[in-house]
């Protein structure tokens, strides 16, 4: 048969006899000649995950234009040039130049960031091949860019997979494919003859790995494709990494066309709109509607009331850009950008979308899997139990006898996991340390999944010619091979029951004595047990992960564990940790439930496990749909439909390539304390956003209402053109110090979201409060300049309040602190009383006023603080939860 890598997909080839698949990829047990692997490289291309390319900073500054604020900036631009209103053409240009300039600088210095950490699968791989057909097979370590299809790879403990593999012969060989399930334990892995054509993803009864408890805590295997094909045996995926034992498998994928390129390219779980985009994207497109109305009212109100036509378009787009807070792109980008600066150099946290820093400061709900985050994924001693349930120090000295002989008289490369945990509690447990488990050994049954257990073979302490077989394993195939009675049975396996239940790994100790043989001894020497007693270990929990938790907490944030552990073990790993689980709800107790239901379900509960990628993409959504700012914490491919599901996709810089490409930050360590930096980092961000977005549009709002009634009142123009731009102008430079301003810690101690509605209630609120100052100084000016006709002294003194209230505005209704604010807004008031004095006063239209006039507007001055005092406290009661 020919081979066709392109009419043959990997999943036909691998349900092939190893016989028939050799065949079809034009192979052997002897492995590839050079010259043919050579071919197959060109004409099939390196072994590599498609390559994602950096978007350049032109790009990055064109798509920052979609912003839809930006983009109305831009249109008024084009409209002041139209109408001849160059200098605040000019100004407005800047600041969309500015923005975007930042805005691009800032996500392209994350994407070149992110890219740093991208990482082969692995370096290079052992491959069997030949220099001619006749020549000896031998193994050569290569560039894992040069392994190809049909290639036979040897694999060791620690060695990752290059490709996807067909496993043809194996020796208690264990894969850690959580990059690519999220499984916590590993997962025995063997060839079969002929996989059965309805294979499901689970592994045989007989192939559950030992240590782990009997009421089924092997995790589910992952449904991110159409199959379940990661629980299958007999082939191993790239990305997944060799735990213990040894094999050797034929690559039957490679490239693009792995599980774990492919997973790359499911469909339907684009990114939907973020908090960000809901909330500040609201408020602009609100302001959007008000000055898009206010040129054309303008026009209509001058025209119908003064007779005044087109000369006063110039007025009225100057209006609209007063009501515009122009520097809102600016301050948005600037103070994200500091804070993901801030981030990347104090805390090392990647944030490579900058509105995903105010999201994270919008979050109140964070979603996170057991394994690598709340736990070490190293087991650790729990208990050693006798058959009564009594703590034995001796269960646990047999247990351990039986670890270290294994390890060492069957030659197996590197200790299993749980044997490691049994021998470090044993050095720590025993005076003596491992010396207590010195013994003549004679021989040792290595673990394999259909037994599911070990035994060692030492000589009989002080009885010659005796042997003690030391058993060690499954608790009900060690149990069934003990002299138990129906009774002694059932409370055996009821004791194991009941730590299972707590959330233990639970193996079995058994011993058995037999006279000294010269023969080998086998698994058929391996009954007539007698049970010694049981040992439970449980999941290392992180260092840091109770006090992060605890963090999280205090600043109002909810954590929801989505994780495929068995219940119990999930259960208990919060409890650990200080997290009350309460009732752990399964996956399959809710896929028969509605969005609605489930989204109550998910709001009442804590741990969610037995979760497929599906299940956790669900849960993140419907938590959404009920208002929530969700965070997702996920490392591997199983992971990506959460992560875009997500308000925010978080990630460890350990993650798997693809899941560091879709996530929004990237964080320090696989712990929580990196996110409870950015958390905060984010809040910080936000609150500046929302105390410049109150500031500004207060005051904005304000003077355009005074502007417009006063326009309909006067026979003149209340402020010119230019007069507006200048004011304009001087008002945002001061605005910058927003983006330096600094939260009080109040403002971090709850996630902090910019509502459209509440923000502009408390915008009107204060506009109105503006706007009676700014009509009283109408008053004012009409008594103490009397005559009308006198514009130049009446601009003046508008132009002199107007930007004393915006200064006031500025220092009393800020929550923050830092940023020079009230420095910025001294030198603003001092702007506003001094420029109508000096020589650019009369060159814009302004002249000196008269000395009556400033008493009487410091008193209105006086009682404009006063209200706006009342008016800050009486918000921020109504704010009090």
């Amino acid at each position: 048969m020919t081979w066709a890598p392109e009419r043959i997909s990997s999943l036909q080839l691998s349900r092939s006899t190893p016989l028939q698949l050799l065949r079809s990829l034009g192979s052997g047990p002897r492995g590839l000649v050079e010259s043919d692997a050579e071919t197959r490289l060109v004409r099939y291309g390196e072994n590599v995950l498609p390559a994602r390319r950096v978007p350049s900073l032109p790009i990055i500054f064109l798509r920052s234009l979609r912003d839809p604020f930006t983009a109305v900036l831009a249109s008024l631009a084009l409209v002041s040039t139209l109408v001849a209103a160059w200098a605040t053409a000019s100004v407005i240009a800047v600041l969309v130049v500015v923005s975007c300039a930042l805005r691009a600088a800032g996500e392209h210095r994350a994407d070149r960031s992110s890219s740093g950490l991208r990482e082969l699968v692995a370096s290079t791989a052992t491959v069997v091949r030949r220099t001619t057909d006749e020549a000896v097979p031998v193994s050569r370590e290569v560039p894992v860019e040069e392994v190809v299809p049909g290639d036979v790879v040897r694999l060791a403990p620690g060695d990752l997979v290059p490709a996807d593999l067909r496993l043809l012969r194996s020796t208690g060989l264990t894969m850690h494919q959580a990059a690519l399930t999220g499984e916590s334990a590993p997962v025995p892995k063997y060839p079969v003859d002929e996989p059965a054509p309805g294979t499901t993803g689970a592994a045989p009864a007989g192939a559950r790995a030992h240590g782990r408890d009997e009421q089924g805590s092997r995790q589910e295997s992952a449904r991110t494709l159409d199959d379940q094909d990661f629980g299958r045996p007999e082939v191993c995926f790239q990305g997944c990494s060799v735990a213990s034992g040894s094999g050797t498998g034929v690559v039957i994928a490679t490239g693009a066309d792995t599980r774990f390129a492919r997973a790359d390219r499911l469909p339907g779980h684009d990114r939907r709109t973020t908090a960000f985009d809901r909330s500040v994207y609201g408020i602009s497109w609100i302001l959007i509607r008000f000055m898009l109305l206010t040129p054309p009212l303008v026009l209509m109100a001058n025209a119908a009331l003064r007779g005044r036509g087109l000369e006063t378009l110039p007025f009225a787009v100057a209006v609209a850009v007063g009501l515009t807070p122009e520097m809102l792109p600016v301050i948005v980008t600037t103070t994200l950008a500091r804070g993901a600066a801030a981030l990347a150099r104090d805390h090392r946290v990647i944030v490579k979308r900058l509105p995903a820093l105010h999201d994270l400061g919008a979050v109140d709900v964070v979603c996170l899997d057991k394994t690598g985050t709340l736990t070490q994924d190293r087991p650790v001693l729990e208990c050693a139990l006798d058959t009564s349930g009594t703590p034995d120090d001796s269960v646990l000295h047999w247990a351990a006898v039986n670890s270290l002989w294994t390890v060492r008289l069957a030659e197996l490369p590197s200790a299993d996991a749980l044997d490691e945990a049994l021998l470090d509690a044993a050095e720590e447990r025993f005076a003596e340390g491992l010396d207590a488990l010195e013994y003549d050994a004679v021989a040792a049954l290595p673990f394999d999944p259909v037994r599911r257990l070990s035994t060692a073979v030492v000589a009989t302490p002080h009885r010659l010619g005796r042997h003690t077989l030391v058993v060690k394993g499954a608790v009900e195939d060690v149990l069934e091979r003990c002299r138990l009675t129906d009774d002694e049975g059932a409370r055996a396996a009821a004791l194991a029951g009941r730590l299972a239940a707590e959330g233990l790994r639970v193996l079995a100790v058994a011993l058995a004595e037999r006279p000294a043989s010269t023969r080998p001894f086998t698994a058929r020497d391996e009954h007539g047990l007698t049970l010694k007693g049981f040992v439970g270990l449980r999941d290392a929990t992180a260092d840091t992960a109770a006090a992060a938790l605890a963090g999280l907490a205090d600043r109002g944030i909810e954590v929801k564990v989505l994780t495929g552990d068995h219940p119990g073990t999930a259960g208990r790993a919060c409890r650990d940790l200080g997290l009350e689980p309460g009732r752990v709800v399964t996956a399959a107790s809710f896929d028969a439930l509605d969005d609605t239901e489930l989204g109550e379900l998910a709001a009442s509960s804590t741990v969610f496990a037995r979760c497929s990628p599906a299940h956790k993409a669900r849960l993140v959504r419907v938590l959404r749909e009920r208002g929530h700012i969700t965070g997702f914490v996920g490392d591997g491919v199983n992971d990506l439909p959460a992560l875009r599901a997500s308000d925010v996709g978080i990630c460890p810089p350990e993650a798997v390539d693809v899941a560091r490409e879709t996530a929004d930050v990237v964080l320090a360590a696989r712990d929580l304390t990196s996110l409870d930096h950015a958390i905060a980092e984010g809040r910080a961000g936000g609150a500046g956003i929302a105390g410049y977005l109150r500031i500004t549009l207060s005051s904005n709002l304000g003077n355009v209402i005074a502007m417009l009634t006063a326009g309909l009142l006067l026979p003149f123009l209340p402020m010119l053109p230019s007069q507006v731009l200048v004011q304009n102008l001087c008002f945002d430079a001061a605005q910058l110090a927003f983006a330096y301003e600094r939260p009080r810690a109040a403002a971090l101690r709850r996630p902090l979201t910019l509502r459209p509605r509440e923000v502009l209630a408390s915008v009107t609120g204060f506009g109105v409060i503006n706007a009676a100052a700014d009509l009283a100084t109408f008053a004012v000016l009409v008594w103490a300049v009397r005559d009308t006709r006198a514009q130049p002294a009446f601009h003046a003194g508008w132009f002199t309040e107007n930007l004393l209230t915006q200064a006031l505005v500025m220092v009393l209704l800020r929550t923050g602190r830092g940023g020079g604010i009230p420095t910025t807004a001294g030198v603003l008031a001092l702007t506003g009383l001094l420029l109508p004095l000096t020589p650019v006063g009369p060159l814009i239209g302004m002249a000196a006023l008269p000395p009556a006039y400033y008493p009487l507007l410091a008193l209105v001055l006086a009682l404009y603080a006063a209200a706006l005092h009342w008016g800050t406290r009486r918000a921020r009661r109504t704010d009090t939860p």
